[in-house]
């Protein structure tokens, strides 16, 4: 394998990590209506957990409001129960041909712990980044190992695993620091 290659791999591992950290925020809710907060929510539909956006239209009309607009009706008292089972703490208004997640004010006590929740998972995105750090200067110091590389090719490769470490976590803590904004915003 090709030092290019493997800062590369590097890079894309990252990247990956970044954008399931961001899939994971997505579904913290804030005070604002977010067509996001049901793309973690199934629903069986023919024996099949499918995600809500897919068995219907899911719209965000006003800040607090979204609204799920299901393509075949009888699918209502199933997305409901979806709803109701998932960790959102939403109750869901169905009138017989659509669906209304009023999405209530946050407490101050409840956005410290979304802030938290927050927090939790960067912290967790930025072990993941670390990790893939670890594993490339491993994969590093075995080539040095193995005469495959010099040892300033080895000391060059580690300092650009770390700069790509270094880019990843900042951007983990500006996504971070963004939704937490968000959260505690009133």
């Amino acid at each position: 394998m090709e030092i290019q290659d493997l800062l590369t791999e590097c890079e894309t591992k990252a990247d990956k990590t970044i954008e399931t950290f961001k899939r994971n925020l997505a579904s913290i809710r804030t005070g604002r209506a977010s067509t996001s907060l049901l793309d973690r929510v199934t629903v069986e539909y023919y024996g099949t957990p499918t995600p809500i956006n897919q068995v219907a239209n899911v719209s965000a009309p006003e800040p607090r409001l979204i609204t799920i607009s299901p393509w075949d009706r009888s699918m209502l008292g199933e997305i409901e129960r979806a709803i109701l089972k998932s960790d959102l703490g939403l109750n869901p208004n169905n009138d017989g041909t659509i669906i209304r997640l009023e999405i209530p004010q946050l407490t101050e006590e409840r956005r410290k712990e979304l802030s938290k929740k927050v927090s939790k998972e960067a912290e967790e995105a930025k072990v993941a980044v670390r990790n893939i750090r670890r594993d490339n200067n491993d994969t590093v110091k075995k080539m040095e190992k193995k005469k495959e590389i010099t040892e300033d090719d080895s000391k060059e490769a580690q300092s650009k695993i770390q700069k790509i470490t270094d880019t990843k976590i900042k951007m983990i803590d500006e996504i971070k620091e963004k939704k937490e904004k968000e959260v505690m915003e009133v």
